[in-house]
């Protein structure tokens, strides 16, 4: 039976930070890992590059039944603290949109650091193991590995969500919080493409591959609106329009986008109503005229359909409030109904997790089980598009470990 001040299950983001520190204060630290590839959601994220932080993160950037939980943790662990962390292993890199950090070669240049970082703390790796069965008791933790048995006093959860079975997702941590008592929030995909109905989407699968800039919304009554891209799929809607907005967006609800050009359905009907003074142009043609961002090819699609499809020869100064408004309203505030989303096979984060209910809101620590943690993904804490889950990663790992070591002395 193997001995150690602290065992971290999962060697993603939040494991490796918070192994390397717990092993940098001078703590007996092991790391297991199922997989052969080390942190493979590291290397696949940002098309290869790693968003791996956003310069400016809070508490609004989250989804999650407790938002405010994350505060006193992201602000252990700051954007800026990573950042020197990332500029003292000298790798380069960029920012790229609204505050998004991206490394200029590839997401290995952070696993390596990470890695680094275990092992200047001398982190015992062991991987691939697998964890088959934990006990709790008097002592600690009991723990059945492929590696052996394993005790210790401190036992940290860093196994994430259930994104990307193929790269060796599982439901490992919420197994262990429902094992221990935990309420868990339900999972369900975020960061993900919506799909739909066939009847629905008919006029629009030509329009795969179009792509436009709009604002988007989810069903949720707190939902912000974003200002991304939305690109238009074989089966529905992706793009950082619709994968922001469907971490807001609720089975049977209708998802908002609005993609005039306007910022709201009054400032778009008030800019139509002016623009038809004195117009003596074709409908169809006025209105391409009046939105230049959008694709012809959308507009031809939209103005296909039976509600909008008699007004495309009409003469723009035929045409009064009774006719303009609804058209308007549609177009500034689409209402549309996914039927699902594309699962977990292609969304980037669960949402849900275990409760920060049964949780330290400073360490992380479990408040039923002494000595336990949840960090990362697995906890009831989703950030939005654009390096946030990673900076969410970082802090929750290294409060974490701070705890660890607290306890420990």
């Amino acid at each position: 039976m193997r001995k150690f001040d602290a065992v971290v299950i999962g060697a993603g983001a939040a494991g490796l930070m918070c192994a390397a520190q717990i092993g940098q204060k001078g703590k007996t630290v092991a790391l297991i890992d199922h997989s052969e590839k080390l942190a493979e959601k590291i290397r696949i994220s940002g098309g290869g590059r790693c968003n791996f932080t956003n310069v400016k993160v809070s508490e609004d950037n989250f989804v999650s039944e407790k938002p405010r939980f994350a505060r006193h943790i992201l602000a252990k662990y700051t954007p800026q603290d990573f950042i020197g962390l990332v500029q003292r292993h000298h790798i380069p890199f960029h920012e790229k949109h609204k505050g998004q950090l991206f490394c200029d070669h590839k997401s290995d240049d952070i696993i390596d650091m990470l890695a680094a970082e275990c092992n200047s703390g001398n982190v015992t790796w062991m991987r691939p193991h697998s964890v088959t069965a934990i006990e709790h008791g008097l002592h600690g933790f009991s723990l059945a590995s492929t590696a052996g048995g394993i005790e210790t006093p401190n036992l940290v959860i860093a196994t994430g969500g259930l994104p990307v079975p193929k790269i060796g997702a599982t439901d490992f941590g919420l197994k262990m919080g429902r094992q221990f008592g935990h309420r868990i929030v339900e999972p369900r995909p975020a960061l993900v493409p919506l799909t739909f109905s066939d009847a629905v989407w008919e006029p629009f699968k030509a329009l795969a591959g179009l792509a436009l800039p709009v604002r988007s919304r989810g069903s949720e009554l707190d939902a912000p609106w974003f200002d991304e891209d939305l690109l238009f799929t074989h089966r529905g809607l992706s793009g950082p329009a619709v994968l922001q907005a469907s971490s807001f967006w609720n089975p049977g609800q209708a998802l908002s986008l609005n993609w005039s050009g306007a910022d709201s359905v009054d400032t778009f009907r008030n800019h139509m109503q002016q623009a038809c003074v004195g117009a003596k142009a074709q409908f169809d043609n006025w209105l391409a005229g009046l939105m230049p961002h959008v694709p012809k090819r959308l507009m031809q699609a939209w103005l296909d359909q039976p509600d909008f499809a008699p007004l495309r020869t009409r003469k723009v100064a035929e045409l009064g409030k009774k006719q303009l408004h609804p058209l308007a309203d549609a177009i500034a505030n689409w209402q549309i109904h996914p039927s699902g989303t594309e699962g977990y096979k292609k969304a980037e984060v669960m949402r849900g997790g275990v409760s920060t209910e049964d949780l330290n809101s400073k360490t992380l620590e479990s408040r039923k089980v002494p000595g336990l943690y949840f960090i990362g993904e697995v906890v009831d804490m989703t950030g939005w598009l654009g390096g946030y889950n990673f900076q969410w990663a970082w802090a929750s790992g290294y409060s974490a470990a701070l705890g660890v070591v607290q306890r420990i002395a």
